[in-house]
């Protein structure tokens, strides 16, 4: 039997259109765009052909009415809404037929998929998550975020630690020396992980070589890794990797004992991009590769995390040697991906992972259960960062969201700024802080000590979006405790602002017969009273501010 097409659902939605469809777009730096389209006649496709989730997008849909006094807002308003549990290419299709029905179809990408189904054998599409609620957009993010906490995550009631990564600081040149001075900075700094990023590993000078060999470079580390490591918990933080597993330069060991081992057309040149092939997961010598090796090195050294990157997309789908439909290709090389991952979660289950694509290529509910947390986006930049944040939150919850302070834009965007944009999701830091002034470092501490007050409310809380980024040079968001008796809201101006602007911000998410206090201020209202009076706070351009509230007896 052979199968082209095999989506997970349709959804028939009630004969009461016009719709719209949101979605999400994005680019490489860009990701977690949100878009709204209102539903012409005829199809609208979303849809990736990267061998991942891609950073063009993610598999989800929310519909709502896009007729005048019916749209639906962050709290108000009827939204279906749904997303694929699948880490690969998919396709979503939102129609408007011409006598004005509303279909929304999902699943796996049809696009070159092919596959050749024996006798006595199972093919399974993807799981598809929906849902309908009637308090918007917001609601059903709360939906999404509860599912992922309470039934996705690897991990019950994660609470990210406050991590450093060397990269921006070292980039290929990493030693055991210059890693260990920056651990020291990033312990006074309160940091409980520290992550060593690309260039450990067997000939890793530059980005042209090394990628498959994965063992401690001798050079720079003659004494392998766990020298390192435990100078690292001697600060009592917990230690960190970089891998990219799915990938192998021309120049390395691996690549020359085993170049069929690459994804390729035995015809066709091998395409490099960033001087790197992708390796076939879809074989099981490949896989089983890559859990020996990995398995390895996480039994050699005592490693607490690792960030699973993977950073570049297919360009020639060819598996040489495949007896069955080569389409098949697209699903094998993801499932593989699960293989790899669950085998090496199942050997050592204190390590945290992190998930990472070039950023964000790779986030949908199927990682968020192999991973704690992701690697929303290489832009660092706070104004950008706020939006891809945005976008983000509508599925994921902040617990997940790894989020840096970094240099980049430095002069743009004090330190306050940059920490309180990374507060409101997992908290990370990734600047130079052999460049960082002392009164910097100061400082930054400063920022960790509150953010690890605030985390538990961050992590494990309800997010309510109050004044979007897209709409506004001023936004706004609040985590309220899942017992409504704390809350901490993030308040953001960018510039230009007009002088005279100081923005009146409508806590949304308290118990509206509560008594709560501001505690900046000392003003006590009603959570009803929040909402309807709200908080001015006076801004000037790139300030922003953390406001916390606690519920009185």
């Amino acid at each position: 039997m052979a199968i082209e097409r095999a989506f997970s659902a349709s959804f028939h939605l009630p004969e009461r259109g016009p719709y719209a469809l949101s979605h999400i777009d994005g680019r490489w730096g860009n990701e977690f765009r949100l878009q709204r389209d209102p539903l012409p006649v005829g199809t609208l496709v979303r849809e990736s052909r990267r061998i991942t989730t891609s950073h063009g997008g993610v598999p989800y849909f929310a519909i709502d009415s896009d007729r005048l006094g019916d749209v639906a807002g962050e709290e108000q308003g009827a939204v279906w809404f749904g997303t694929l549990q699948w880490s690969g290419n998919w396709k979503l299709i939102a129609e408007r037929t011409a006598d004005d029905r509303c279909l929304v179809h999902l699943g796996l990408n049809d696009h070159d998929f092919g596959w050749t189904l024996m006798p006595d054998e199972v093919f399974e599409a993807p799981n598809v998550i929906f849902g309908y609620v009637t308090g918007g957009h917001g609601a059903a993010s709360r939906v999404l975020h509860d599912l992922v906490h309470d039934e996705l995550a690897p991990r019950p009631s994660y609470i990210p630690p406050v991590v450093y990564n060397s990269w921006y600081a070292t980039m290929f040149d990493v030693d055991e020396a210059g890693q260990i001075a920056l651990a020291d900075r990033a312990a006074r700094m309160g940091v409980e992980l520290f992550v060593m990023d690309d260039g450990w590993f067997s000939g890793r000078q530059n980005d042209k070589a090394g990628l498959g060999d994965w063992w401690p470079d001798r050079e720079k580390f003659p004494n392998g890794i766990k020298p390192l490591a435990d100078a690292v918990h001697a600060h009592g933080m917990q230690f960190g990797l970089w891998i990219e597993p799915e990938m192998v330069n021309p120049d390395s060991d691996l690549y020359r004992a085993h170049p069929d081992w690459v994804l390729h057309f035995p015809e066709r040149p091998r395409t490099l991009m960033r001087n790197q092939s992708i390796l076939n997961l879809a074989r099981k010598d490949v896989q089983d590769y890559l859990i020996d090796i990995f398995d390895r090195l996480l039994a050699d050294a005592p490693i607490d995390f690792i960030k699973w990157d993977m950073n570049r997309n297919v360009s020639e789908p060819g598996w040489p040697g495949h007896d069955r439909d080569q389409r098949e290709l697209w699903v094998r090389y993801v499932e593989g991906v699960y293989r790899v991952w669950k085998q090496l979660r199942h050997r050592h289950p204190s390590v945290i992972w992190e998930n990472c694509s070039g950023g964000g290529g790779r986030i949908d509910l199927a990682m968020m259960a192999l991973a704690e947390q992701s690697w929303v986006s290489d832009n660092t930049v706070p104004a950008a960062r706020l939006e891809i944040q945005e976008g983000y939150s509508r599925l994921f919850p902040a617990s997940t969201m790894a989020s840096w302070v970094t240099d980049e834009d430095k002069e743009n965007y004090s330190l306050d700024f940059r920490f309180h944009v990374s507060m409101a999701g997992a908290l990370g830091v990734g600047g130079n802080l052999l460049e960082w002034s002392a009164t910097d470092q100061a400082r930054a501490a400063e920022h960790v000590a509150t953010y690890k007050l605030l985390r538990p409310i961050v992590s494990g809380g309800d997010l309510y979006r109050l004044r979007s980024p897209r709409d506004s040079k001023i936004s706004a968001l609040a985590y309220v405790s899942k017992d409504k008796g704390e809350a901490v809201v993030f308040v953001y101006r960018l510039r230009p602002g007009r002088p005279t602007d100081a923005p009146i911000i409508g806590v949304t998410g308290l118990d509206p017969e509560a008594r709560y206090e501001a505690l900046e201020s000392g003003v006590t209202r009603s959570g009803s009273g929040w909402k309807q009076v709200g908080i001015k706070v006076p801004l000037g351009d790139d300030q922003s501010a953390v406001l916390r509230f606690s519920r009185r007896r």
